[in-house]
C-alpha cells in the first residue's frame, strides 16, 4: 500500500489541564470524551489520544475511567486508541502502566525522559521506569509513541533501542511549547527532526504539535515536511485568537481541509495501522 500522501491525524480531546472554567467545551467524563472522539472519527481523525479525569475534573490514571472511555469508543468506531501513561504528576509507576496493560490499546504514550515542568515541579520518567515501560509494552503488544520534549529524549530512545528494548520502527511525537521543554518554534521541530534523521536515517515515523498559540505554525510546518500531526483541546483550546473551539471536531475538520490543499488526505484507522505496524484492530465495530 502506498501511503506517501497519507497524513496520520491524532486528536487529543481532553488532556490533563483544561477544565470547564477554562472552556465549557472540553470533554471530561467518559461519556463526554467518547462522544467527542466519535465525532472526531466521523470527521476523519485517525488516532485518539486518551486522558481521563476524576469526578472533580482533575487528571487521573483511574483504570475504571479508562475502561469506561475505551469501551464507549470501541463500541462505536474503529479509531486507533492511544492511552496516556502520564495522567498527572507523582503517580506511581505501576498505576501509570495499568491502563494499557489491562485494556490493550494499540498504542500508549512513552514520555522519553525527565524534565522540569512549568519551572515548579518535576515530570519524572526515571531510567528504571522507562525500562519497565518498554518491557511491558513489548509484552502487551502495545506500540509506544515516544513523546519528545527536547533532543536528549531522542537519545534516550536510541539507548533503549540499542539495548533491544525497542524492536520496531520508532514513532516520535514532537511536543513543542511545554513549559520546561523546547519552545513551539519551527526551528525546534527542525532540530528534532534532523536529530532523528542523523541517527535513524528514514527508519522512523514522526508527528508534531505546538501547544497554545504555537499550534498552527507547527501544524503547517509538519505537514509541509511530510510529518503527521496532532490537534485537540489537550494542547490548545482556541480555534483562533480570542475564539474558543466549540468541539475537537472543529480542529479535525480544519486540519482535513489544510491537508487537502496539499493534495494529501487523512489516513483512515486501517491505513494508520498499516503505516505504523500496529498489531491489531480491537476498535472494530461488530456490525461495521
Amino acid at each position: 500500500m502506498d501511503n506517501t500522501d497519507k497524513v496520520i491525524l491524532t486528536v487529543a480531546c481532553t488532556g490533563a489541564w483544561p477544565k470547564k472554567s477554562d472552556t465549557p467545551y472540553v470533554p471530561l467524563t467518559p461519556q463526554e470524551e467518547a462522544d467527542d472522539i466519535v465525532r472526531c472519527w466521523e470527521a476523519g481523525a485517525s488516532i485518539a489520544h486518551i486522558h481521563v479525569r476524576d469526578d472533580a475534573g482533575n487528571p487521573s490514571m483511574n483504570l475504571d475511567k479508562f475502561a469506561q472511555t475505551v469501551d464507549l469508543v470501541r463500541s462505536r468506531c474503529d479509531i486507533v486508541l492511544n492511552l496516556t501513561t502520564s495522567g498527572g504528576l507523582g503517580v506511581l509507576d505501576d498505576e501509570r502502566m495499568k491502563p494499557f496493560q489491562a485494556l490493550r490499546p494499540e498504542m500508549a504514550s512513552f514520555d522519553a525522559g525527565t524534565m522540569n515542568w512549568a519551572h515548579t515541579t518535576v515530570f519524572e520518567n526515571s531510567p528504571k521506569f522507562l525500562e519497565k515501560l518498554a518491557v511491558s509494552m513489548n509484552e502487551c503488544g502495545v506500540k509506544p509513541e515516544f513523546e519528545i520534549f527536547d533532543a536528549g529524549m531522542i537519545h534516550n530512545v536510541l539507548h533503549y533501542r540499542k539495548k533491544g528494548l525497542i524492536q520496531d520502527v520508532p514513532h516520535f511525537q514532537f511536543v513543542l511549547g511545554a513549559p520546561g521543554g523546547l519552545p513551539a518554534e519551527v526551528k525546534s521541530m527542525m532540530f528534532l527532526l534532523e536529530t532523528c534523521k542523523e541517527n535513524l536515517g528514514s527508519n522512523f515515523t514522526w508527528s508534531a504539535f505546538g501547544i497554545g498559540r504555537g499550534h498552527l505554525p507547527i501544524l503547517f510546518a509538519a505537514l509541509s515536511l511530510g510529518g503527521h500531526v496532532r490537534v485537540g483541546m489537550e494542547d490548545n483550546i482556541f480555534y483562533r485568537k480570542g475564539q474558543l473551539a466549540k468541539s475537537n471536531a472543529e480542529f479535525v475538520e480544519r486540519t482535513k481541509r489544510t491537508v487537502a490543499e496539499l493534495e494529501k488526505s487523512i489516513a483512515t484507522p486501517e491505513e494508520t495501522r498499516s503505516m505504523l505496524g500496529l498489531q491489531g484492530s480491537p476498535g472494530k465495530l461488530a456490525n461495521a
